[in-house]
């Protein structure tokens, strides 16, 4: 099982990818609207990187192994989304 520090260095490390790839996006545009639409898309970034680190810090789990690995797999999927999302921009 990884540690709860790699965990949530991985969590930043995937989530600070995201808004880097919005910003870097916003930049080469010149649509204010479109600018909108890349915000809205680190905002909600923020969101899940609040709700996972607020899931990573739960004390009262019962098998702490299966808690993180669902952590895990639910930073991938949102990870994912979020990449899919800039691609559609």
């Amino acid at each position: 099982m990884a540690s709860v520090k790699n965990l949530k260095k991985d969590i930043n490390y995937v989530l600070s990818d995201v808004i880097e790839e919005c910003y870097q996006w916003q930049i080469l545009q010149d649509d204010s609207k479109n600018k909108d639409k890349a915000e809205s898309i680190i905002d909600e970034a923020i969101s899940i990187f609040d709700e996972l680190i607020e899931k990573v810090n739960t004390k009262k789990v019962e098998d702490k192994k299966a808690h993180f690995k669902a952590i895990k797999e639910e930073l991938q999927t949102k990870g994912q989304a979020l990449l899919d999302k800039i691609e559609k921009l």
